[in-house]
């Protein structure tokens, strides 16, 4: 389903990312795991389309939506949703509106009836009207899985999505987002140092190390 082929990393002319090749199958879950400066989540920001000046092609759904390092396609059209490390919910917006963000081109029925189901799916009804600030670092991971699941990308880019959490708190989430990305069927690949968090979400484990990618 999604293709990346030769990735390369560079920092000011040097190599941080040498030529990384992997694929990924729908409803499938890989944790790329490596230690700070590794180059893990400039490999997720290039796949997304959020940086340039690298270079390999990446493919999804047989679309060549960046070739030779060249981004064919925008970042907001490739299909492909993104969940920060700090969250990067709006502080202004209620959980509502920041789950509708993305989708603020459909009907206000359909809006409401995707909402309510996120919020089902994460398990956090009722919640509608309150403003990040009210919630938990949890819940408000959970909200911006929701806000990025609203769009059904078809893979979704997770950048050390539980570095803030408590370990007590951490365990419980990681158990919930993988039941929630396998009932969705949606791929996924998540940065982390943590081999904890890959074994507890992943499927499969790319490590990247030495500038090289291999699976573990």
């Amino acid at each position: 389903m999604f293709k990346a082929e030769n990735i390369s990393i560079n920092f000011s002319n040097q190599v941080i990312l040498d030529e990384a090749n992997f694929a990924i199958n729908e409803g499938e879950i890989i944790a790329m795991l490596g230690d700070s400066g590794s180059g893990k989540s400039s490999v997720l920001k290039f796949l997304a389309g959020l940086s340039s000046n690298q270079k390999g092609n990446v493919l999804l759904d047989g679309e060549n939506l960046t070739i030779d390092g060249v981004h064919l396609v925008s970042p907001d059209k490739r299909n492909i949703g993104m969940v920060f490390q700090d969250y990067a919910l709006f502080p202004h917006m209620n959980v509502k509106k920041n789950i509708e963000f993305g989708i603020s081109h459909l009907s206000r029925r359909e809006r409401k009836s995707i909402v309510e189901n996120l919020l089902s799916l994460i398990e956090l009804e009722g919640i509608e009207k309150k403003y990040p600030h009210q919630l938990s670092g949890g819940e408000q991971q959970r909200v911006a899985l929701a806000r990025a699941l609203a769009k059904k990308p078809k893979l979704l880019l997770m950048d050390e999505p539980f570095s803030s959490l408590d370990a007590r708190h951490k365990k419980d989430l990681i158990a919930k987002v993988r039941d929630i990305l396998k009932k969705t069927n949606t791929a996924s690949i998540f940065v982390t140092h943590d081999k904890k968090e890959a074994s507890g979400l992943a499927d499969k484990t790319a490590v990247i190390k030495n500038k090289k990618l291999t699976y573990k």
